[in-house]
């Protein structure tokens, strides 16, 4: 199937919008995601690990339990993701 680059664009840009940067990696049926936050990142922007690989995965190719997802760590007195 392969990456849909425009629909992968579109969801890059939308997280830049809130400070965040999307990096893909695409290998073997696997994906690693990294979603890294910027100095003005809004922490309560970003959906629940599994609604973002459930996203992803049509964007990808890939099922959604076949996408390795790291979120950014959440800041001191901040609740995680």
């Amino acid at each position: 199937m392969g990456v849909d680059q425009p629909r992968l664009e579109h969801i890059r840009r939308s997280l830049q919008a809130d400070d965040y940067r999307l990096d893909v990696t695409v290998h073997d049926g696997r994906a690693e995601v990294a979603i890294a936050a910027g100095p003005a990142a809004c922490a309560q922007c970003l959906v629940s690990k599994d609604l973002m690989r459930s996203m992803l995965a049509p964007v990808l190719g890939v099922p959604p339990d076949s996408i390795d997802l790291a979120y950014p760590e959440p800041a001191p007195g901040q609740a995680g993701h």
